[in-house]
């Protein structure tokens, strides 16, 4: 057993297919199939099940396909861990940004890390802090910005905003005038809306469903610009942040008779090896929120 073994029998069984593992592992399909057979003959177990032209894991292969990850990822971190002993002259930091945090946050803090450490890559995803969080999880991501109240144990969080969901209007719309909106007021009102996945979301169906309400949702749409364009034109309402409109003179914001507090956080594994750039990133945005 080694670890190139290892890694295209991960990679089939991740496919479920010998000739697309060949494919992304860049090598002749012979290559994977006969890797898998030694590997197989060194273990004295079948791996996989070949039948009907479909290939599905044994119970054996389920078990060292548990081991197999926690292998890889060990010596992942081991070579990343090597790395920073060299110091922060190299490294690279993936960090996951809901979109509106990514657009109105986010932008010149990401600027001046950049400044202060431009040896560093520096790799940003955008999505939902659903989607996002499961990418950590699944180690696609170093670091992630998610809602600290749905944090699972597994993860290690740091603290970094305490923000204000506010219902979102045109400045023309029969609520401008009012200083709270009741949640019931909300939910009779046609909703533009973030797609499930997305903070704003999960936090506002979690009301509805603790209201016994039922979101009159007319647009979904994870783009921001979209959203303010379609709350300007009068066809729905919606929640922001305050950061996302205080520059808008079309779009006046009202917090909720009950207020919404959002806790956002910087996440990370808490079994996983945090790099000295990865650190560095964290380090970096805590303080500048200090």
């Amino acid at each position: 057993m080694n670890l190139k073994s290892l890694r295209y029998f991960s990679t089939v069984a991740e496919l479920s297919s010998f000739t697309r593992a060949a494919e992304i592992l860049g090598v002749a399909q012979s290559a994977v199939s006969l890797s898998i057979k030694k590997l197989e003959d060194n273990l004295g177990l079948q791996l996989f099940d070949r039948q009907d032209r479909t290939i599905r894991l044994t119970d054996e292969g389920k078990r060292l396909l548990h081991h197999a990850a926690l292998i890889q990822q060990a010596v992942a971190d081991a070579e990343r861990e090597m790395d920073d002993l060299k110091g922060l002259e190299r490294g690279s930091v993936r960090v996951g940004i809901p979109g509106m945090m990514g657009s109105y946050f986010f932008p010149p803090i990401l600027m001046a890390f950049r400044h202060r450490y431009p040896q560093l890559n520096l790799s940003v995803i955008e999505g939902g802090t659903g989607e996002l969080q499961q990418m950590l999880e699944n180690k696609e991501l170093d670091l992630s910005v998610i809602v600290e109240d749905f944090a699972p144990p597994e993860l290690e969080t740091r603290h970094i905003l305490r923000t204000q969901m506010m219902v979102t209007v045109s400045k023309e719309h029969p609520l401008a005038n009012h200083t709270e909106i009741s949640y019931d007021t909300f939910f009779e009102q046609d909703l533009v809306m973030f797609k499930e996945g997305y903070f704003h979301r999960m936090v506002i169906d979690q009301l509805a469903c603790e209201n016994n309400a039922t979101p009159r949702i007319v647009f979904e749409t994870n783009l921001t610009p979209l959203i303010k364009q379609i709350v300007k034109q009068e066809f729905a309402v919606s929640t922001l942040l305050g950061m996302a409109v205080e520059d808008d003179s079309e779009l006046v914001t009202i917090p909720f008779k009950k207020p919404i507090w959002l806790n956002l956080c910087i996440a990370w594994r808490r079994s996983g090896y945090l790099s000295r750039a990865n650190q560095a990133f964290v380090d970096f945005l805590l303080d500048q929120k200090r």
